[in-house]
């Protein structure tokens, strides 16, 4: 399984260059809201796929459940954590899957998250 280029970005990790992208909406298995998730692939040896789950919604959500911005310092920690549970990015296979608890956030984000809740015209900023 090759990740798409579009709509992915470039992430140096180690010395080795990623791909990282959060895929495109859509409803929870109950129509309900889905969790927040991003896909990271090697850029020069596409191989086994990490599929990350964060525990909260995503940011297109409509039910207003409180969200975050993914950013490349949790991308960047997230790689290191698979790699580190033995996630093989260099070798085709199922996807490696690493699910991010409450707990964990702080400590991968560097510091405490910047939960949002969107609403009908935008975000509410700083909601803990």
């Amino acid at each position: 399984m090759t990740m798409p280029k579009r709509g992915s970005r470039p992430i140096t990790v180690d010395g080795v260059v990623y791909r990282w992208r959060v895929p495109k909406w859509s409803r929870g298995v109950d129509g309900g809201w889905k969790q927040l998730s991003f896909t990271v692939q090697r850029a020069d040896e596409p191989g086994g796929v990490l599929v990350v789950t964060l525990p909260c919604a995503r940011p297109d959500n409509s039910h207003g459940e409180r969200t975050i911005v993914v950013r490349p310092v949790l991308v960047s920690a997230c790689i290191r954590r698979a790699l580190g549970q033995g996630w093989a990015a260099h070798a085709r296979g199922a996807a490696f899957r690493l699910t991010v608890t409450e707990a964990e956030l702080p400590g991968l984000l560097g510091e405490e998250p910047k939960y949002m809740i969107p609403f009908l015209w935008g975000m509410i900023h700083g909601v803990g």
